[in-house]
């Protein structure tokens, strides 16, 4: 029988995994398509990463979000100590890249569409991937970062 605790670890390193991976893929192929100039592999990739964004980010960072909390619960973790504080300002650093990255997907697939019509890409569209990546970049890092928080556990958590 497999115990709980084992398998909502599992359920927030197997979420951490998506997020990870969905976030590495989407931002390799939106540069790929970008870096292509190809107006239909452009218009064909914001729609799907749009998608991916709903079907497996958004469902991940709620999974860890909640996982994490009952872990740290489970495990008598303070939710006042500085590991806490760290992962959570992270997470909201995250956070905070990402839901303009949604905002700006939106309209990288407008401007894409529009763009597969006319078969050229507006400077409009060149402008907001530039936007798009530099808050990936640092959502990025702040990832690998809570990876390492969550196995080394540097900072107390009493």
């Amino acid at each position: 029988m497999l115990d709980s605790y084992l398998l909502l670890k599992l359920i927030h390193i197997l979420a951490a995994v998506v997020v990870t991976g969905t976030g590495a893929g989407i931002a390799f192929f939106m540069f790929m398509a970008n870096r292509s100039n190809n107006v239909q592999a452009i218009s064909v990739t914001t729609q799907h990463v749009v998608l991916a964004d709903w079907l497996f980010t958004l469902p991940a960072v709620l999974i860890q979000l909640v996982s994490g909390i009952l872990l740290m619960s489970r495990q008598g973790y303070s939710f006042s100590s500085p590991w806490f504080y760290t992962v959570i300002t992270l997470f909201m650093v995250i956070g905070l890249c990402w839901l303009p990255v949604l905002r700006i997907q939106y309209r990288l697939r407008a401007l894409a569409r529009q763009a597969a019509g006319e078969n050229k890409l507006s400077p409009k569209f060149k402008s907001l991937m530039k936007v798009w990546t530099l808050l990936g970049v640092p959502a990025f890092a702040a990832i690998l970062v809570i990876f390492y928080l969550m196995v080394f556990k540097p900072l107390s958590l009493v």
